[in-house]
């Protein structure tokens, strides 16, 4: 990388966060409500992306770090009747914990038996959600009612079910993650973790701990997925079985590797990509997954590594 590097990557991360902004003050409604969604569940590809993208772990049991944030977050308000952010530390607490505890049985495999066991894993935490029904809502959810969703400081309040609330709390999860994401990724732990992907036996060659580097980052990354599960229940006021089934973990896999797998805003643009193909191409025809993946076929073909991937690899080298 060249010397200008850190400071291009910088302003590059700061401008998109500037470019959201803006934005809010010229979407229509229904786009704003809907970038605010995107922004939310990007930060669970982030999460997702710090492990598979830059650890080469393939998981199919993230969404259950997203169930634990969304369920320790809405039930925190629902049944015990917390505050918004002591509701919000308390799914990210969930998330960190179960993440823990997971990467510490988890990484005792590797390839695809990592990704079987972290799989039967979420399926265990799906069927305790539904087992538990009296307290989750098993297949029905729960809806966070509004009155609960009120952010205080003081005598000021914020009601998150105001559209422009709920934008501004999205944009500033998001941009901390992304920050987070970029720091982490440029230090001395993140260049470890690219070592591992490439090659772990060299890497214990030379002296680094890879299991704790490894469980590091499945901590790192269950806790950013628990913050955007806690933030999509505050936000959005539903908490349900279905985002923490395992068909769920698929989707920001998806949007890693559509946006560019080990890229810090490949995760953005891949769930930008994937929620706006699917609402503009549903606006005409009833067929429009056969166009989402006519899309798709194109995308892979044309852009192998993913949109920013591909960027990277083929024009502007120093993208992180």
């Amino acid at each position: 990388m060249s010397e200008a590097s850190p400071a291009k990557a910088y302003a590059l991360h700061l401008g998109v966060i500037a470019l959201l902004f803006l934005l809010s003050f010229l979407l229509p409604d229904y786009y704003h409500g809907l970038l605010a969604r995107i922004m939310v569940l990007a930060v669970f590809a982030m999460g997702y992306n710090m492990l598979f993208g830059y650890v080469g772990l393939l998981s199919l049991g993230h969404a259950m770090f997203f169930g634990a944030g969304l369920y320790g977050a809405g039930l925190a308000v629902i049944q015990l009747g917390w505050s918004v952010p002591l509701a919000f530390l308390s799914g990210i607490a969930c998330g960190a914990v179960l993440a823990l505890v997971i990467g510490l049985l988890a990484l005792r495999t590797t390839g695809v038996a990592f990704m079987i066991v972290t799989m039967m894993f979420a399926q265990v935490f799906y069927l305790v959600i539904l087992y538990f029904s009296s307290w989750t809502g098993g297949d029905q959810g729960m809806v966070v009612p509004q009155p609960a969703r009120v952010l205080t400081f003081g005598a000021t309040a914020l009601d998150l079910t105001n559209p422009t609330v709920r934008y501004m709390t999205a944009l500033a999860l998001f941009s901390i993650v992304l920050l987070i994401t970029l720091g982490i990724v440029r230090s001395r732990h993140g260049r470890v973790l690219v070592a591992i992907r490439e090659n772990e036996e060299r890497t214990k060659m030379l002296g680094y701990d890879t299991f704790s580097n490894k469980l590091a980052a499945v901590v790192v990354s269950g806790t950013i997925c628990a913050a955007s599960g806690a933030a999509y229940a505050l936000l959005f006021g539903y908490v349900g079985s279905s985002f923490a089934s395992v068909q769920y973990s698929i989707l920001p896999l998806l949007w890693v590797l559509l946006g560019g797998a080990a890229t810090t805003l490949g995760p953005l643009i891949g769930t930008l990509f994937m929620y706006y193909v699917i609402d503009l191409s549903s606006g005409y025809t009833s067929a429009y997954l056969l166009i989402v993946g006519i899309a798709l076929i194109l995308l892979v073909l044309f852009f192998p590594k993913g949109i920013l991937g591909s960027i990277r690899q083929r024009w502007l080298g120093w993208l992180p």
